[in-house]
């Protein structure tokens, strides 16, 4: 006997809550934290409870996602102009590599934005899983991004460590520094924050990566000193470290793209979820569970033995209480389909 259905699980609203409250408390004596709930960024507010409890998660977390990147998008963008005006009158090279990829930050929010947008189409009978794919796919666009950022970066800092200059303006490279790592941290923090709350790699990924760049703004300073300190030939090694640590950055988000587009899943995950379906009177053995991101939201199959002398009712009943254990592992559960089987 066979039973689907699809699976719009409202009861977690407490397991999330609790858990975004403990994940705030964690994180409460972080000073750039604080900043961020000042400024009442997505993800740092207390307002979230009543998205949790309305009609259609699915709509709403792509809302906040869409929020959170505009977000993004404009800080980045005035971190970047900023770093600019400071770079053309210093003439740093390190400033020039942290301005760089800053740019192409920003950048990456447009394909994730474009995806986000379009995300929110309806199923038909062509993408009959709709457009989530669209999020990972623009994941594949933020990676080439960074790699080219990385490459362009090299090759500047290298061509200025042979044909060294003098900076100037050097209150200006600090500040432009410090205004980068501010930026990039607040970024970052929001985007993680965000992106584990939906489920969204991609976003996840790019708020790494806005961490990352936080610190190689701050290595800026670096730069600053050796200028100080007579050693001008600092400047061009900060901006080769700051590339050679945007290729590792490059290796983790081509990981990441390459879990999802070949629907790879935590394994820990998939045991989380079978142990929690293993503990269902009535279940006797778990034959096949698959599971797959499209976008932020998640779609699964699970294939089950029940015990002998299970009723058809008691099968039902076995059914929605696999769907709803799912659906409390993992938040982003969309529709579990399930399959019974009997001796």
């Amino acid at each position: 006997m066979e039973e689907t259905r699809e699976h719009k699980d409202k009861s977690h609203h407490q397991h999330q809550h609790d858990h975004s409250h403990a994940h705030h408390h964690h994180h409460s004596d972080n000073i750039l934290v604080k900043l961020a709930m000042v400024l009442h960024l997505p993800g740092f507010t207390q307002d979230h409870s009543h998205a949790d409890l309305a009609g259609d998660r699915a709509f709403l977390d792509n809302q906040l996602a869409i929020r959170t990147v505009w977000i993004a998008l404009v800080a980045l963008g005035l971190t970047t102009a900023l770093q600019i005006v400071i770079t053309v009158a210093s003439g740093s090279v390190a400033l020039l590599a942290d301005t760089v990829h800053n740019l192409g930050d920003a950048l990456n929010s447009v394909p994730l934005l474009f995806a986000f947008y379009i995300a929110r189409r309806a199923a038909n009978k062509r993408y009959t899983y709709g457009y989530g794919r669209l999020e990972d796919i623009a994941g594949v666009f933020i990676v080439i991004s960074i790699g080219f950022s990385a490459a362009y970066i090299l090759l500047e800092s290298v061509q200025r460590l042979f044909n060294p200059r003098e900076l100037e303006n050097l209150e200006w490279i600090a500040l432009a520094s410090l205004v980068g790592f501010v930026g990039n941290e607040l970024v970052a923090l929001m985007q993680i924050r965000v992106g584990r709350r939906i489920g969204s790699d991609a976003m996840i990924a790019d708020g790494q990566h806005a961490l990352i760049d936080g610190l190689t703004s701050l290595a800026v300073l670096i730069a600053v000193i050796g200028a100080l300190i007579g050693l001008p030939v600092l400047d061009p090694i900060v901006g080769i470290v700051i590339a050679f640590a945007i290729v590792g950055i490059t290796w983790n988000a081509i990981k990441a793209v390459w879990y999802r587009m070949m629907d790879a899943v935590d394994p820990h995950l998939v045991e989380h979820v079978e142990a929690h379906v293993n503990g269902i009177e009535g279940v006797a053995e778990i034959e096949t569970l698959r599971l797959r991101w499209v976008g932020h939201r998640m779609y699964g199959a699970l294939k089950l033995r029940v015990a002998p002398g299970i009723t058809l009712e008691q099968c039902q009943t076995i059914v929605a209480a696999a769907q709803r254990e799912a659906g409390h592992v993992i938040p982003q559960l969309d529709e579990l389909t399930v399959q019974v089987v009997t001796d």
